[in-house]
């Protein structure tokens, strides 16, 4: 036992020792959830809107003076035709256009609803439809009645960052552990030194548990820095149980270990194991877990696909308890899968570690 301990001392003097190391490990994380949460961002501020209609018709000031206050909007023109609004997308000049019928406070006093046309410019889809919700959400909230009222649970102002920071710590736990993990063995093994630790007095797995460990140790750091940045600089809440969110992170950490096994048992060079880590781990789990593209819109054959992504599942829970606040009873379905995906990465990892050994 005291040389376990001994070799776990030695992991993390070697981890301390390294700037690079510690770069990776605790200055990386806390650079991508900073910038995910604030530079990259669905979220569209100071949309140009172009009213057509009466501007002197007393229900469009109104409205006018809503778009205004709006933090994300503002009225960029008022002009009375519908035959410029294509004109001035094109040159870039407006984002969205609110059209007015003629007559339309007297419309809506006696007639009890008026129409309301909004214009919004398809070329770039994704953004049309976010400056569409905004314009919508202003409208709802004056005389245009023909409008449902709209309200989005758990996340009333549909902040971006609510989605992003989940799918980052997935994102971070899984590549800290299981590139570092992997980087780790692969240099023993590059350097000649492994065979020497696997002939000293600890077997071989609790040569590769005092490996891990230390990266344990850090993956829980790190995640205590996320939900801490995350709660007080990018104000996403914590509405479930911390217990029960640091047990499926804690989970979530080892399935990474086990992949970060997996990867040194293939790799025989640092060069390699970082490749395979970054371009074989990095990629499918910022593309099929959910944290870009909603795994419901990918063809079939993806959405299998993205079930044997652990941070998917993952993800999917952090969502539930930190947004949604809910308990053990709603994410068990998605927690038997990751427990499944991390006893099986562990045990043929560990298998064929000796066995290549």
């Amino acid at each position: 036992m005291k040389a376990f301990f001994s070799f776990i001392r030695k992991e993390f003097r070697h981890i301390f020792r390294d700037k690079r190391t510690i770069l990776i490990v605790l200055v990386m994380p806390v650079v991508q959830i900073v910038l995910f949460g604030f530079a990259v961002s669905t979220e569209v501020h100071d949309a140009r809107v172009d009213v057509v209609g009466d501007a002197a018709d007393p229900a469009v000031r109104r409205i006018v003076e809503q778009i205004d206050r709006n933090p994300y909007l503002h009225v960029a023109a008022v002009y009375p035709s519908v035959g410029d609004v294509a004109g001035r997308m094109r040159k870039g000049d407006t984002d969205v256009a609110v059209c007015f019928e003629r007559g339309y406070d007297g419309r809506l006093q006696h007639d009890g609803g008026a129409s309301v046309r909004v214009l919004g410019d398809g070329s770039d889809p994704n953004t049309a439809q976010m400056i569409v919700n905004y314009v919508n959400g202003v409208l709802q909230d004056t005389e245009a009645a023909a409008f449902p009222r709209v309200q989005y649970m758990y996340n009333p102002s549909v902040l971006s960052s609510y989605n992003f920071v989940p799918g980052v710590m997935g994102l971070i736990l899984m590549l800290v552990c299981s590139m570092m993990t992997a980087i780790s063995i692969v240099r023993e093994k590059e350097n000649g030194t492994m065979e020497l630790l696997l002939v000293s007095p600890v077997r071989p797995v609790g040569v590769i548990i005092s490996k891990a460990i230390p990266y344990l140790a850090l993956s829980l750091v790190n995640l205590a820095t996320i939900l801490l940045l995350s709660r007080f600089v990018l104000g996403v809440p914590l509405r479930g149980s911390l217990l029960l969110l640091l047990f499926v992170s804690a989970l979530f950490i080892l399935a990474s270990l086990g992949l970060g096994l997996l990867i040194s048992v293939i790799s025989s060079t640092q060069k390699t194991a970082l490749l395979i880590s970054g371009m074989g781990l990095t990629m499918p789990t910022m593309i099929f877990s959910g944290i870009i593209f909603p795994c419901e819109s990918m063809p079939v054959v993806l959405q299998y696909f993205s079930d044997i992504i652990p941070a998917k599942w993952y993800i999917i829970m952090v969502k539930k308890v930190m947004i949604e606040g809910v308990g053990f009873a709603y994410i068990y379905p998605e927690l038997l899968m990751l427990l499944m995906m991390t006893v099986f990465l562990l045990v043929v990892s560990v298998r064929l570690f000796k066995r290549r050994l």
